[in-house]
């Protein structure tokens, strides 16, 4: 059975840190793309970063670049979103998603909430 968790959510102060986590299971992680969303309440939801299933190659959105850093651990099926300088607009329900040319995954979510 298909698994993504989502973990690390929580309220943080403007400039703070969180770091999400996203275990995997029941698929070849290591040969999937790992992707992490966000989508707040009334918007779309929207990419925030991705990395290869190497982890070679990386992408980040516009909004999180130089503040957002995504990594793998395949050897425990888990990828990470370490968000640090965290903004009101960060505010979001985050989601792991998992794909390769025919298989497309996605988690629960984990809810980032920052506010003073």
């Amino acid at each position: 059975q298909v698994q993504l968790v989502e973990s690390g959510g929580g309220l943080v102060h403007p400039g703070g840190s969180l770091r999400l986590a996203c275990t995997a299971a029941g698929f070849a992680f290591s040969y999937f793309t790992m992707d992490w969303y966000h989508q707040a309440p009334g918007k779309r939801r929207e990419l925030v970063a991705s990395i290869r299933s190497r982890g070679d190659s990386t992408y980040y959105a516009d909004s999180v670049k130089d503040r957002f850093t995504i990594t793998r651990d395949n050897a425990t099926n888990t990828v990470y979103l370490q968000m640090n300088s965290l903004k009101p607009e960060d505010t979001a329900m985050y989601y792991c998603n998992a794909h390769d040319y025919s298989h497309d995954y996605w988690g629960q979510g984990t809810q980032v909430t920052v506010s003073s």
